[in-house]
């Protein structure tokens, strides 16, 4: 492999790591905040041991997440120095803020949270969550507005053979930021509401400790719905976006290879990329004009066609994104997400009706849920990531353009094989603490030895 194959490896393998626990903190850290505010309003003790419950858990995650995210920016320094040369004017800025503005709050509130239990009054702790709630949002924030630079830049001129920030207002106000926010935002709170649904069915169907699961059960199915609807939503706002400022991507995603006047959403393809043809496809005509123009008979442009236009306007070359694995990507998170909204609305159909809980396929279902939102998370990244190729900086640097000239293949197998080594280590260590703490149960004092007897005997379902 080149190097410029193995660093593309690396970040790649790091970064969808990373993503994996990302939108759980996003989404969870809300729902521990409602909780808490329920339980200060009410002062229903099962509400605070729901929220130690569900906060060992978020925990363990955050810390995952901030492990993995800090390797993030070495990949800057290592394998990606023409990068950070040419764009770190303005890469620097978003990063800093996040530093600054949310991780300090979040670690700080955080640190409040863990050990402020029975110190601080309880208005004053549950404000702590809510902190680490809007700080852990801001954070994906800052990091979104710096990546929807590279998706689609602006505020900035070259100069010195770099790209130099001249309008901070306008990086921050780049219109691929609030759709592509949005859409992370929603899909955390879908990723949120489908863990605790899924865990709180496992109890469920165990009739273990009821009467604090029960609760969470519902939040969760509420919260899901609530979550897969909006991003899809905003999912649709986004790909609208993408069709103005991207749009190989979007030709891409469903291998559209000629300009149409009237273009066909394909749910399936059989895609050639070196004749560049589908050899066989099966597609709703007229669907993906009407999904990017609100109407069957707006034109999108195709593969080809871009392809030539890209070629008159930056010269020689492929500007052509890899068509299979982006199609698929696509097709994949389309299918998921439309299963977590069907189940999240049976879900809340079932809790109108007052047949929630008793209904033990649905029960079945919500736990088997569990991987999906993480599936569709991590093929929307690919979508977004890969979709942009050639470009590293859309239209400004491309990826072979980024790379570090003086790193050789060796020492990049080396810190390849090392992080993803202490990734898996992490992975199963993750994995072991969050199966115990889910097998203890919340911690209720007296009756937990025997409710937890009870569980742990009755474990099957992750054994």
């Amino acid at each position: 492999m080149t190097e410029l194959l193995l660093a593309r490896w690396q970040f790649g393998i790091t970064t969808t790591y990373h993503f994996l626990f990302v939108p759980l903190t996003l989404g969870l850290s809300i729902l521990l905040a409602i909780m808490e505010t329920i339980y200060v309003r009410t002062g229903n003790q099962r509400y605070k041991k729901m929220t130690q419950f569900w906060g060992k858990l978020f925990l363990i995650n955050f810390a995952l997440g901030v492990v993995t995210g800090i390797v993030q920016e070495f990949h800057f320094g290592m394998n990606w120095s023409e990068y950070s040369r040419f764009m770190g004017d303005i890469f620097g800025a978003p990063l800093a803020m996040e530093a600054l503005t949310a991780f300090f709050l979040e670690s700080t509130f955080l640190g409040l949270w863990i050990f402020g239990w029975e110190r601080l009054p309880k208005r004053l702790h549950a404000a702590t969550i809510w902190i680490v709630a809007l700080a852990s949002n801001l954070s994906a924030f800052w990091i979104l507005v710096a990546n929807s630079f590279m998706q689609s830049p602006v505020g900035y001129v070259l100069r010195n053979g770099r790209a130099e920030m001249i309008d901070f207002t306008a990086l921050v106000t780049n219109p691929y930021v609030a759709f592509q926010y949005s859409h992370t935002f929603f899909s955390a709170l879908t990723t949120a509401g489908v863990f605790v649904t899924a865990i709180s069915a496992y109890y469920l169907l165990k009739e273990s400790y009821r009467e604090y699961f029960l609760p969470s059960f519902r939040l969760g199915v509420v919260c899901m719905l609530l979550g897969a609807v909006l991003a899809g939503g905003t999912g649709h706002l986004q790909a609208q976006n993408i069709a103005k400022v991207q749009p190989m991507k979007l030709a891409a995603v469903e291998a559209l290879w000629e300009t149409d006047s009237s273009a066909p959403l394909a749910l399936y393809a059989s895609i050639d990329e070196e004749k560049r043809l589908n050899s066989s496809e099966i597609s709703i005509p007229g669907a993906l004009s009407f999904m990017v123009h609100n109407s069957f008979t707006g034109e999108v442009k195709g593969i080809n066609n871009l392809q030539a236009e890209y070629t008159a306007e930056f010269g020689p070359g492929n500007y052509i994104p890899q068509v299979t694995p982006l199609f698929w990507s696509f097709h994949i998170m389309f299918l998921t997400g439309g299963w977590l909204v069907l189940l999240a609305a049976l879900g809340v159909l079932l809790l109108l009706t007052g047949r929630l809980e008793s209904q033990r396929w649905f029960l079945w279902a919500a736990l088997w849920t569990l991987p999906v939102p993480y599936i569709a998370n991590s093929t929307g990244w690919f979508v977004t990531e890969i979709g942009r190729q050639p470009w590293i900086v859309y239209g400004l640097q491309r990826v072979e353009q980024a790379v570090s000239p003086g790193v050789p293949a060796p020492s990049i197998w080396i810190s390849l094989i090392g992080f993803t080594l202490v990734y898996g280590v992490l992975a199963l260590s993750a994995v072991y603490l969050g199966r115990k703490i889910i097998l203890q149960g919340p911690d209720i004092g007296h009756g937990r030895e025997q409710q937890q007897s009870k569980a742990t005997k009755e474990a099957a379902l992750w054994s």
